[in-house]
């Protein structure tokens, strides 16, 4: 079983930064594929970002791509969204999630989830 927290949502204004953190227990962490995905009101959930278990391997949403950037560090167990230049689009509740082995970018194909971070971009 893995345990996932996410942390470092809020309120920011179009073309400035966030950076969402999400914390694993639980299992060994090095063993997980970890991704990012969000939903907006009204909109399916979506995919975000992804990193594989070393994390030299990632994906992204074409939408987020040159702008947002994830990253890992399995010695703390913790994996990062740097978001840069935020629009209205991007705002949603941004959720961490987990897969065992190799790297994914289906929901549907992960086993974990956090509770989810509200992001809110102002114009």
């Amino acid at each position: 079983q893995v345990q996932l927290v996410e942390s470092g949502g809020g309120l920011v204004q179009a073309g400035g930064s966030l950076r969402l953190s999400c914390a694993a227990s639980g299992r060994t962490f090095s063993g997980y594929c970890m991704g990012w995905f969000r939903q907006a009101p009204g909109k399916e959930r979506e995919f975000v970002a992804a990193i594989d278990r070393s994390g030299g391997n990632t994906y992204y949403a074409e939408s987020v791509k040159g702008r947002f950037t994830i990253s890992r560090d399995n010695a703390k167990n913790t994996v990062s969204l740097q978001m840069n230049s935020l629009n209205f689009e991007d705002t949603a509740v941004y959720y961490c999630a987990s897969k065992f082995g190799a790297i994914v970018v289906a929901a549907t194909r992960y086993d974990y989830w956090g509770q989810g971070t509200q992001v809110t971009v102002s114009s």
